[in-house]
């Protein structure tokens, strides 16, 4: 989950987006017109552009930052950090459960929660998978999949990464319905919520980087491959969570080089 902030980042990009878009093939053109819905991606020229701006970003911030993490910390302490960084998602997570009418889910986030938030040491050991309470993920961009709202073009967003009018509009969702969006001002609350929001960037980056390297490595156009990984992630998320399957699906585990936690 990420800044408030990023969501108006995006916003203010979308008008820009219009500008630049992909050529359509001619009708008559059958097989290319087919390719080119297929895609549906309408404003590939701005995507690959933010596509190349991301990779420039990670580069040179988060990159070295994830590195030096992953050297100075070791691997027990970031796997105590990014579960308590998990614990603390679990609201968004409840709320997006119950809103796809999943009841099993929506129960192991609930026990999840209250297990890993008091015998876990307040989110420090995931205490819960042991005991049959197995992790998920969604969001509420599924959840608007399943209410049958279509996803739109795909695009490709500054610091977002990868995704769709739906997908953005699931995220403002997700903002809006974490707590930590609205904690107040006083007593350090803030600045323990910026800290939170860098950590679980790293965090995340830090688990995924190597993974990302080797798609890079061996795709001959990396930005279709992510928007094809991205796609595939979606559709395992949307599936699972239509069958209210439980447990950790297998889905790809780059799906781009996303730098929000």
């Amino acid at each position: 989950m990420t800044d408030r902030s990023l969501l108006t980042r995006a916003a203010l990009v979308l008008p820009l987006a219009v500008g630049a878009c992909a050529t359509r093939p001619p009708a008559t053109d059958v097989e290319a017109t087919q390719e080119f819905n297929q895609t549906n991606d309408p404003l590939e020229p701005t995507n690959r552009f933010f596509y190349r701006v991301d990779n420039t970003l990670e580069r040179y911030t988060i990159r070295p930052v994830a590195q030096g993490y992953v050297y100075v910390v070791p691997a027990p302490v970031r796997t105590g950090l990014h579960n308590v960084l998990a614990n603390l998602t679990s609201p968004v997570l409840f709320a997006d459960d119950v809103s796809q009418a999943n009841p099993r889910r929506a129960g192991d986030t609930f026990m999840r929660f209250v297990i890993n938030s008091t015998v876990g040491g307040l989110g420090v050991f995931d205490v819960a998978k042991g005991w049959g309470y197995a992790a998920h993920d969604t969001d509420f961009g599924v959840t608007l999949a399943l209410w049958g709202v279509p996803a739109g073009p795909f695009l490709y967003l500054p610091v977002l990464g990868p995704s769709s009018p739906r997908g953005v509009a699931g995220y403002a969702a997700d903002v809006a319905l974490d707590p930590f969006t609205w904690v107040p001002h006083g007593y350090g609350l803030l600045t323990l919520n910026w800290a939170r929001y860098g950590l679980g960037t790293v965090d995340k980056y830090s688990r995924y980087m190597n993974d990302l390297d080797h798609v890079r490595a061996g795709a001959l156009d990396p930005y279709a491959t992510f928007r094809s990984l991205y796609r595939q992630n979606l559709q395992t998320q949307i599936e699972a969570a239509r069958q209210d399957r439980r447990g950790n699906e297998t889905t790809p585990a780059a799906v781009a080089p996303q730098i929000n936690p």
